[in-house]
C-alpha cells in the first residue's frame, strides 16, 4: 500500500470513530472472513491475535514472531477496501518505530497494544511503562505522517478482577494512555459488567472498546453504557465454530 493510500485510510478509520457510536470492528483472521465482513457493510475491520493464531496452527499471547504476523496479516488487508487494524499483542518485544514501520507497511493504520508481556513471562506492564510505549508509537506514528489509530489495552482485569482498588488502578491506567496518545483505550474482560463498563466510559474522554459476542450480546446495550467501539476477539470465530458443528454435525459419522 502506498503512503497516500495509508493516510487516506487511517483518517477515514478516524472519522469513522467520530461517526458511529458505537463503532463495531468484526475482528477477522483470513481473506474469506475480511471479505465476508466488508460484503455484509462494515467500513473497518480489525484482525485478532487469538484467531489468527488459530487460523495459522499457532498459539496466542506471542506465539507467531511479528514477521510470521506482518506476513499473514498483508494478503488479508489487501483483500479489502476499508481500514483495518490489527492486534499487535504486547508489541512482539519490537521498539515501538519498527512495530509502527512494519503495519503501516503491510497497510495496517491501526493497531492493538496490551500491557501483558507475553515473550517476559507474561508480567504485566506497569502503568508509567505501558504508557511509555504508547508514546513511543504515537511519535512514531507522526513521525511516519500516518495518523494510526491506537487502541491502548490493559487487562489487569482479567489478571485481577476481584481484587481491592483494581479499578481505581485500571482507570489510573486508562487515563495514562489516553494523555500518552491512545486514540481509544481497551480494558479486557468486563464486557458482562454493566457497572464496570460506565465506570470505566465515565472516565476517559476517548472511545472505550469493549469486546463483545455476535450472537449472545446486545448492540443497544454497549450504547446505552457509553461504549465507543466494539470489537469481537475471538468471540466471532468461536460463534463460527458453533455455527459450523451445528451445520455438519449431522453429517457426521454415527
Amino acid at each position: 500500500m502506498d503512503f497516500h493510500t495509508a493516510v487516506e485510510r487511517a483518517q477515514r478509520l478516524k472519522k469513522l470513530h467520530a461517526e458511529y457510536k458505537p463503532l463495531v470492528l468484526p475482528t477477522v483472521w483470513d481473506v474469506w472472513s475480511a471479505r465476508t465482513a466488508a460484503a455484509a457493510g462494515f467500513p473497518a475491520l480489525t484482525i485478532g491475535s487469538h484467531p489468527l493464531a488459530d487460523s495459522r496452527g499457532a498459539g496466542d499471547h506471542e506465539g507467531q514472531t511479528f514477521e510470521e504476523v506482518l506476513a499473514a496479516v498483508r494478503p488479508i488487508i489487501a483483500a479489502v477496501d476499508v481500514p483495518v487494524s490489527v492486534d499487535l499483542e504486547a508489541g512482539y518485544g519490537q521498539e515501538p518505530a519498527d512495530l509502527i514501520a512494519g503495519l503501516t507497511e503491510v497497510g495496517g493504520v491501526g493497531l492493538n497494544v496490551e500491557d501483558t508481556v507475553h515473550s517476559e513471562g507474561g508480567r504485566v506492564r506497569t502503568t508509567q511503562e505501558h504508557a511509555n510505549y504508547i508514546a513511543g508509537l504515537r511519535a512514531a506514528a507522526d513521525k511516519a505522517g500516518i495518523p494510526v489509530w491506537i487502541n491502548g489495552r490493559t487487562d489487569l482485569f482479567l489478571h485481577a478482577k476481584d481484587a481491592p482498588g483494581v479499578l481505581d488502578e485500571a482507570i489510573e491506567r486508562l487515563r495514562a494512555l489516553e494523555q500518552a496518545g491512545a486514540d481509544s483505550v481497551y480494558p479486557v474482560g468486563i464486557q458482562d459488567n454493566d457497572e464496570l463498563l460506565t465506570a470505566v466510559t465515565s472516565a476517559v474522554t476517548v472511545p472505550v472498546n469493549s469486546t463483545a459476542h455476535p450472537v449472545k450480546h446486545d448492540l443497544e446495550r454497549f450504547r446505552r453504557l457509553g461504549v465507543g467501539r466494539i470489537t469481537f476477539g475471538p468471540l466471532l470465530q468461536f460463534a463460527m465454530t458453533d455455527a459450523m458443528n451445528e451445520a455438519i454435525g449431522p453429517w457426521a459419522p454415527r
